[in-house]
């Protein structure tokens, strides 16, 4: 669809589900971040039910959004090309990243594997991409670039346990590190005037930290007598590094709780979604380095966390039902 025909869509198209659908940009993709990891969250506190209907929203967003990915790059290249070079493209590695995980939980690898593979195969042409349009005072999507890394870690880390494959492993580490060094020059580049200004995406900033403990966590859970990964210094250190990313997480979690009571944004806003994301993602890592490094208090710290993000996910799912039925209604043939 041209430019042209899109903005007449917008004005009165017959089709005004498919005209509001079209305007999405990628950012959107953080709705699919965030329903996948609170469904992980749910998994591993024992709501199976409750998981899979979060999996099923998940799924859904993640076809339709490849769907309108793949569309428009055969129908409308140079607005594809515009759109990767923003920092919101990098949702779709992480969004893929994050179904895949959930995947391995259900005992779906080889459907896991498949989305380790794309996810791997867009991350490097879009990151380049878009660290190549980086500017100083960012806003707080500059993280995905380490949430994109960090979320390939995460599933390939996953896939290794789960398949006793050392390689995996060795290769989730190397992307760990990796994310370590994207978040530093990301956060170089972060106007720190969105923690009270930001309409949302802010909040990436602690969730980045937040999945890179959880790369930590499951770097550590997937060594096992079988493959004998880490040593006991290796393990001290990702034991170390992984429990510092939380607590510098954690920290993070309070400013941006703090700032927001200080400074409500209560108007919706697509990028609320990326704060959706931080706080499941934080649950998530909370119950995983519980987990990990044998903390049992951390667990509970952690359900508390992932009903915080629930909530959260339910307030803004409520707001982007209102905006679409707006958009849907103002965009219909009168």
């Amino acid at each position: 669809m041209s430019v042209s025909s899109r903005r007449q869509a917008a004005s009165g198209s017959p089709y005004p589900l498919r005209a509001w659908w079209s305007q999405r940009t990628p950012a959107a993709g953080a709705a699919v971040m965030a329903t996948g990891i609170v469904s992980i969250g749910l998994r591993l506190t024992g709501y199976e039910l409750l998981s899979r209907i979060w999996l099923v929203a998940a799924c859904a967003g993640w076809l339709g959004l490849a769907a309108e990915f793949a569309l428009r790059l055969l129908t409308d290249r140079p607005r594809w090309e515009a759109e990767a070079a923003t920092p919101g493209a990098l949702t779709s590695v992480a969004a893929t990243t994050v179904l895949g995980a959930r995947f391995v939980l259900l005992g779906w690898t080889t459907l896991a594997e498949a989305l380790l593979a794309l996810a791997a195969v867009l991350w490097p042409v879009l990151t380049v991409t878009v660290i190549g349009h980086w500017k100083p005072r960012m806003p707080g999507a500059v993280f995905l670039a380490c949430v994109a890394t960090q979320g390939l870690a995460v599933l390939a880390a996953v896939l290794a346990g789960t398949l006793a494959t050392a390689w995996l492993a060795h290769t989730a580490l190397v992307l760990f590190a990796l994310g370590l060094l994207l978040y530093g020059i990301a956060l170089a580049r972060f106007d720190l005037r969105q923690v009270w200004e930001g309409p949302g995406d802010h909040w990436i900033a602690g969730g980045a930290l937040a999945i890179s403990a959880l790369a930590g966590a499951k770097l550590l859970a997937a060594d096992s007598a079988r493959l004998y990964l880490w040593n006991d210094d290796d393990r001290g250190v990702l034991r170390f590094l992984t429990v510092a990313l939380l607590i510098l997480d954690l920290v993070w979690y309070v400013l941006l709780a703090v700032a927001e009571v200080v400074r409500p944004r209560l108007t919706y806003d697509t990028r609320r979604w990326a704060t959706v994301f931080p706080l499941g993602m934080t649950a998530a890592a909370t119950l995983s380095v519980a987990a990990a490094v044998d903390v049992p208090w951390l667990k509970e710290l952690g359900e508390a966390l992932l009903w915080i993000a629930v909530a959260a996910w339910l307030a803004v799912a409520a707001g982007a039902a209102a905006s679409a039925r707006y958009a849907l209604t103002s965009t219909a043939p009168r």
